[in-house]
């Protein structure tokens, strides 16, 4: 019994890779493009981003890949990196990951933000697992 729960969450870890790496990846390279993936296509994806960006609103997976689109255009980022600590942890088919993401704004000056995706498993037509996961949801506030 022991192995399958090892195994089982070595899979978890894994995948939960996987999404942290590209959503990481999407922020450093200024690229929506691997965020659209992560998009579920099927259900609206929460979006609340305080001043300077101030955006909050529901928006579909392509209106949210438009808004990112936008905001790389508009602020290049200087630093994108997940929270130190224990690795998220699954709960009921969801987990939060948790990052610290920096840009400067039109006049240069860096802004910093602590970042939330709230990932969620969502099962559908393709076999892939790295499509499993989709973020439902992107909250951030300002750090001063």
């Amino acid at each position: 019994m022991s192995q399958l729960s090892l195994c089982i969450l070595s899979v978890f870890l894994s995948l939960v890779s996987s999404v942290t790496k590209n959503t990481e990846k999407s922020f450093l390279q200024n690229n929506p493009q691997l965020l659209l993936s992560l998009f579920s296509s099927e259900t609206p994806i929460n979006i609340s981003l305080p001043e300077p960006i101030s955006f909050s609103d529901e928006v579909s997976g392509q209106q949210a890949y438009f808004l990112f689109k936008q905001i790389f255009q508009t602020y290049t980022t200087f630093e994108f990196f997940p929270e130190i600590g224990a690795p998220p942890a699954l709960e009921k088919g969801r987990f939060i990951f948790k990052a610290s993401w920096s840009f400067y704004n039109k006049n240069l000056n860096q802004v910093r933000f602590r970042i939330y995706f709230y990932i969620r498993a969502e099962p559908g037509p393709s076999s892939k697992a790295d499509d499993l996961w989709k973020i439902a949801e992107i909250k951030a506030e300002r750090l001063y």
